[in-house]
This record gives structure tokens, sequence and C-alpha cells, in this order.
């Protein structure tokens, strides 16, 4: 049977296995979303017999490999948790507030700003204090601070300028916490040696035809975060697949 393909289909994979080899007893399929292209390339190693003469006199066959690659722009924890990490994620949020607009109080001291961080949240870490009108960073102090300068209680994130600084207005990034709202994946230092798998199914159709591949097993070694100043960000995927316990890689099949 033949085909003439147009688009790129659907990937959907399944996770088999997490980071440290733990099979996964109830896995979620996670969806490879908005494709951009994709390629299935199978190659084999060709090893040659050659004489005194120029060209071969038998061919063979040695190592074989099948590479997925594909670009998709909709990024999606399970697909850095699931495919590459090999972890679940878990709830909360862990991020900067950027540039957080606030006016140093001109009421008698001191001369104080509380951080209120977004999600009901928790203030973590000082990033940066800046005057609106100039974009001059002003210059954390332990305490007491004079003109340009400013002083911080970490714990309570409590924010203290000089008297003579008040009614100006100021710009505040800082790193905060939250126990719900997004989800966090954890980077940790596993052992090397396992890597988290995955079934992979891509599909396309055109013209009342049908291409199936699947790959029993595969594996991801690449996540990539390509963010651009004047376009969308197009992630990379990229796989290989290798056999499962009955020594099969998986299928193509036109219909």
């Amino acid at each position: 049977m033949a085909m003439i393909n147009f688009g790129v289909g659907r990937i959907i994979t399944v996770p088999q296995k997490l980071a440290d080899g733990t099979a996964i007893a109830n896995p979620t399929p996670v969806i490879i979303g908005d494709l951009q292209d994709v390629s299935v390339d199978m190659s084999v190693e060709m090893k040659t017999l050659r004489g005194n003469k120029r060209y071969p006199i038998a061919a063979g066959q040695a190592g074989g490999k099948i590479e997925i690659k594909a670009k998709y722009a909709k990024l999606d924890a399970a697909i850095i948790g699931s495919l590459f990490l090999g972890k679940a994620a878990t709830t909360g949020i862990k991020a900067v507030k950027l540039d957080d607009a606030y006016t140093i109080p001109a009421t008698p001291g001191p001369y104080t700003v509380t951080m209120v961080p977004p999600s009901s949240g928790t203030f973590v870490a000082d990033m940066g204090v800046v005057f609106t009108a100039t974009g001059v960073q002003l210059t954390r102090v332990a305490s007491a601070p004079a003109t340009g300068e400013y002083s911080l209680n970490a714990s309570t994130g409590v924010y203290t300028f000089a008297a003579a600084d008040q009614g100006k207005a100021i710009k505040v990034s800082y790193e905060y916490s939250a126990a719900t709202g997004g989800q966090i994946l954890t980077l940790t230092n596993e052992t090397m040696g396992y890597m988290p798998s995955f079934t992979l199914m891509l599909q396309n159709s055109y013209d009342g035809k049908n291409l199936v591949c699947k790959l029993n097993r595969a594996v991801s070694n690449k996540f990539a975060l390509p963010l651009k100043s004047d376009d969308f960000a197009i992630y990379d995927f990229e796989a290989e697949a290798f056999s499962d316990a009955a020594d099969e890689l998986g299928y193509i099949c036109l219909f």
C-alpha cells in the first residue's frame, strides 16, 4: 500500500518507568502538543569487505538505531517530568516577582515596604531594587540604609529605605514560593544508569489513508528551553528507540 503524507500528525507517549527504574503502574499518557515537524530516522551501520580492489565484495549490517526528532510549541510539565526527568511534578509555585512597583512611604520612619507575594505565597529571597525614574540599582546593606541603599528582613520580606529617599518610586524583584497554582519539577542528581522510558505512538492521516508508527520502548536524552526575544519558542524533542522484553521495537502500519 502507498500513500502521500501531508502535515505532522500527532505524537502520544505513555510513560513506562521512572528515573530509578521503577515501573509505573498507572501511567498517564503525554501528548507532544502543537507539533511543528517530526522525523523518524532508521539507520544501520554497514560493514563492507574489501580485497585488493576498489569496491567491496560483500556488505553486511551491524548495529542499528531508530531516532525520533520533533519540534513542538506547547510546553507541558509532563513532557519534562515523565519523558525526560522520569519524575512527577509536585503542586506549587517557585518563581520571581519581577519589578513589583512601590513607593517609599513619606510618613516618618521607619521607611519600610512589605512584599506581598502572589497566590498567598511566601517571600524567599531578594532579587534587587531599582529606582523607577532612573533605573539605578539600590545597594543592599545590613542596617541603617543611607540614600540609595536598603536593608531587608529576609524572614518577613520587609524592605527598609533611607529617609532621604522617601516618596521615590521603586521596583522590587524577589523570589517567592506558593503552595498551589503551578507544577514544580525538582532537579536532583540521580545515580547514573537508569533512564525513564516510554512508549511512543506517531499517527498521521491524509486523503483517507493513515500512517502509524509505534515504538515499544524509547528514551529521551535532550531537553532545551530555546527562548527568543522576537519569536515563539519552539522546543526540540529527541528520543531513541530500543527493544522490549520480547525483542521487538514496534511497528509501522499503512492503511
